[in-house]
């Protein structure tokens, strides 16, 4: 029951990703343009952050005290980052920008169905950069899965149906190129100061890219009066599901279900943004689509429940020895 808990925030971090296509076409639909909406998205993204990141430490005072009130030793307070680790966390902020700036933008020419379908592209975009920077061939199960996903990515986005020349070409462009920014978010991220508290990273990573966003896009919404009309709606929900919500949810149940279970549950993206995007903003998305979906799963989960099998196979060698 308590592994369950951990499988259910990781599920819901993830579901939450998938709902961010939808609310950005619906912001474009009443008018508001590319800054505008990431702005507000990491402007409330990052309030919400830092009121995470001040929940935290009062906490965490509060049971030092605690602790030393009542004789008992109390854990060590977590080192203060210096200025330079939170240079370091804003810099690896930096590529979820481009990501946003990149994704939202194709969602002007591309259906969201599609959009998502692309952005997914980072699942083989990482393993390729992985094998060239590493210079290791990768292995079968590896190839097996760039199969799946390349064929199920092919259906999926209904090339097969309408033919590339169908979709807008700078859409389709923009999409990719949103893959290869999440998949360079993805390597960096992680090796920027692992030791910092999950809620300080968030907080300073958020604070680095809504700088490096208001510099490309000077914030006039926060002076013409805009802010205060349904773009605050927009910011708000993009801001709660896309900049806080997952990384709270994967920060409490990554650490207990591991990496391997968490990239099978985060594939909920996916499925999630078709639905809403057929449901809530009537595209047109076939059987033969819905395959190619089913297929992209199949990539992302397989080489985690190989890694699962084997390790637990392993295990199993190595006890009756």
């Amino acid at each position: 029951m308590k592994d369950m808990k951990y499988l259910l925030s990781v599920l819901i971090g993830a579901m939450s990703y998938g709902i961010l296509s939808t609310i950005v076409v619906l912001a474009y639909g009443q008018g508001y343009k590319l800054g505008e909406v990431v702005g507000t998205q990491l402007l409330t993204g990052c309030i919400l952050a830092w009121l995470l990141a001040l929940y935290t430490k009062l906490r965490a005072t509060r049971k030092q005290r605690s602790a030393v009130s009542s004789g008992v030793s109390a854990k060590p307070a977590p080192a203060r980052l210096t200025w330079k680790h939170r240079l370091l966390l804003m810099l690896a902020g930096a590529p979820t920008v481009v990501t946003g700036l990149l994704y939202y933008q194709s969602l002007r020419y591309i259906p969201a169905s599609l959009a998502i379908i692309l952005l997914f592209q980072f699942t083989w975009i990482s393993v390729l950069i992985q094998a060239v920077s590493k210079r290791q061939r990768p292995d079968r199960i590896t190839v097996l899965t760039l199969i799946l996903l390349f064929g199920g990515t092919l259906l999926a986005a209904g090339i097969l149906n309408q033919g590339a020349a169908e979709f807008n070409l700078l859409g389709l462009m923009l999409g990719l190129l949103s893959a290869v920014s999440y998949s360079m978010f993805i390597i960096f991220s992680g090796k920027a100061v692992p030791s910092a508290h999950p809620a300080y990273r968030s907080a300073w990573m958020v604070t680095g890219g809504m700088l490096l966003l208001f510099i490309m896009f000077p914030p006039y919404f926060l002076f013409n009066g805009l802010l205060w009309s349904q773009l605050l709606l927009f910011g708000f929900l993009l801001g709660l599901f896309g900049a806080f919500i997952p990384p709270v949810l994967f920060a409490i149940g990554v650490p207990h279900i591991g990496g391997g279970m968490a990239g099978i549950l985060g594939a909920a993206e996916l499925p999630v943004a078709v639905l809403l995007s057929s449901f809530v903003l009537h595209e047109q998305v076939s059987l033969l689509q819905w395959t190619g979906v089913v297929l992209v799963l199949l990539g992302v989960v397989l080489p985690e429940l190989y890694k699962l099998r084997w390790g637990n196979a392993r295990s199993v060698r190595s006890s009756s020895v």
